[in-house]
């Protein structure tokens, strides 16, 4: 078989012609069907089908294309077409004007599609977030107080930065149920495009977070990230978190913000921490020798150490 004399009998009956007129319709059908059909609640194997049909009705075309030509007259066999005459050159015009206008519909249907994603996004700015409440996986289910406090910690970090819309804490309590979440509508509630969400897990004297950065208006991961620190490390892991949930929706910092973000906190961070550290060593020590020695153990726990001398003084705990 000879190979040029195939491809020029390609060309002549004008089955590249074919080839991309059919290339083009069958792409501009998959994004209507793609976009229409979950509007009309279609199920998503029709999307399928179609995708299927048009790919089995390729080289149905393509042989029909390789008998008949497409004239003035209709559909006429191609062995009885003169490619020289008027019908042969008026069949090739009628592909190249219908390229042509499958070209502008698609050009067409692109500009809509991106008109339509801007007015469904409406004004929820992209560099927006709400730190949902974090999960408690520590085995003591009384430190959800912790897991909150993390979460605080976080939300008033990225406050601190200019660039960046914040929803309140008062405002995303509501969504404490993690069973029943869901992130698009969550991020449409709020008016935001991006939502935080966590768990944390405290193991005596350290504190595992893990956090997930996800992109609200189209449901995926963004950035996600494990810290492993201890206690009193974990003061400073809420500015680490921020500078890197800033990096990740390419916010940027001034130099005041980011000394802002990086500070540790003072106040109800620290008692945060201590309380915590409280807890570890009361629950020792009222497993070593009752209650007496347990109240002994909060009050020693008054004098924090050289890591949290920044911390304001705990109240005292007496329980002889």
């Amino acid at each position: 078989m000879n190979l040029a004399k195939f491809f020029a009998e390609l060309k002549r009956r004008n089955v590249y012609r074919a080839a991309v007129l059919y290339g083009m319709a069958a792409w501009l059908l998959v994004q209507i069907a793609t976009q229409v059909f979950p509007f009309f609640d279609v199920p998503n194997w029709a999307v399928r089908f179609v995708i299927v049909a048009l790919v089995i009705g390729f080289p149905i075309a393509m042989l029909l294309a390789w008998i008949f030509e497409l004239t003035p007259e209709g559909l006429v066999r191609t062995d009885d077409v003169d490619p020289a005459g008027a019908i042969g050159r008026s069949a090739g015009r009628i592909l190249n004007f219908a390229i042509i206008g499958a070209l502008l519909l698609i050009i067409a249907f692109l500009m809509f599609q991106r008109q339509w994603r801007n007015a469904a996004a409406g004004e929820i700015p992209r560099k927006s977030i709400a730190v949902l409440p974090f999960e408690n996986f520590s085995a003591d289910k009384q430190n959800a107080f912790f897991a909150d406090g993390i979460q605080d910690d976080i939300l008033t970090s990225l406050a601190k930065i200019g660039d960046l819309k914040v929803i309140s804490r008062s405002s995303v309590m509501q969504f404490r149920d993690v069973a029943a979440r869901n992130l698009r509508e969550i991020g449409k509630t709020l008016g935001v495009a991006n939502v935080l969400e966590g768990s944390v897990r405290r193991e005596e004297k350290r504190v595992v977070v893990n956090v997930q950065l996800i992109d609200a208006l189209h449901d995926r991961h963004v950035w996600a990230n494990r810290y492993d620190r201890t206690l009193a490390d974990s003061l400073g892991l809420q500015g680490e978190l921020a500078g890197e949930i800033a990096d990740a929706l390419r916010v940027t910092l001034s130099p005041e913000e980011k000394a802002r973000v990086e500070t540790k906190p003072t106040g109800r961070g620290c008692l945060r921490v201590l309380s915590a550290r409280q807890s570890n060593r009361a629950q020792s020590r009222y497993a070593a020798g009752g209650l007496q020695n347990g109240g002994a153990a909060l009050s020693a726990s008054d004098h924090p150490g050289p890591e949290f001398r920044a911390c304001p003084r705990p109240p005292r705990i007496d329980l002889r």
